[in-house]
């Protein structure tokens, strides 16, 4: 992966993450039953046109799709079991997704391995989840895509990923803020 930042048309940091190579994989179904029973999802909850899916964009993400926006914001799980199962699966995030129309996206990252309950905006999921969208047929081959992430969490974000006809690699770009030295 590769990070290049400059400043934004209003000033503002502004990052784009270039990932490795992608790839998207079948979830084990006893892997899924896990995962939901970690968040206390009814398995009635997932959106079938957005079957679950591991994505490595270069690190591992399990991608799984709710049928409605409310449950996507009611983000309540069992830490130590997730995390627990993350490990065994060697995760970095769950990629929680609710579709909003065909090329916006709102998703939350469960971030247990990480010591935090969320991540706020999370360049290597959106990378893995462009991948996916991509390889399932979810969006032409060149799209760019709209993921509104920490929304629920109140630390708002948009995350664009651009997709390339012809390149594998996945770019996504966000503002960021400036950490002050000595931080």
């Amino acid at each position: 992966m590769t990070v290049t930042a400059s400043d934004g048309e209003d000033g503002a940091p502004r990052a784009t993450l270039t990932s490795v190579v992608p790839y998207v994989a079948d979830a084990d179904e006893p892997d899924v039953r896990e995962a939901l029973a970690a968040l206390d999802w009814p398995a009635t909850d997932l959106d079938p046109a957005l079957p679950p899916r591991i994505a490595f964009a270069g690190a591992r993400h399990l991608v799984l799709a709710t049928k409605s926006r409310e449950r996507l914001a009611d983000l309540s799980y069992d830490f130590q079991r997730l995390e627990t199962f993350m490990r065994r699966l060697d995760l970095t995030t769950l990629q929680l997704v609710w579709r909003e129309s065909p090329t916006v996206f709102h998703v939350r990252d469960p971030f247990p391995v990480g010591g935090v309950v969320e991540d706020p905006a999370t360049g290597a999921a959106a990378a893995a989840f462009g991948a996916y969208a991509r390889e399932l047929g979810l969006v032409a081959e060149e799209s760019v895509l709209t993921l509104h992430q920490g929304d629920d969490m109140g630390r708002p974000g948009v995350l664009t990923v651009e997709l390339r006809e012809g390149d594998a690699r996945v770019r996504v770009s966000g503002t960021g803020a400036r950490i002050p030295d000595g931080a």
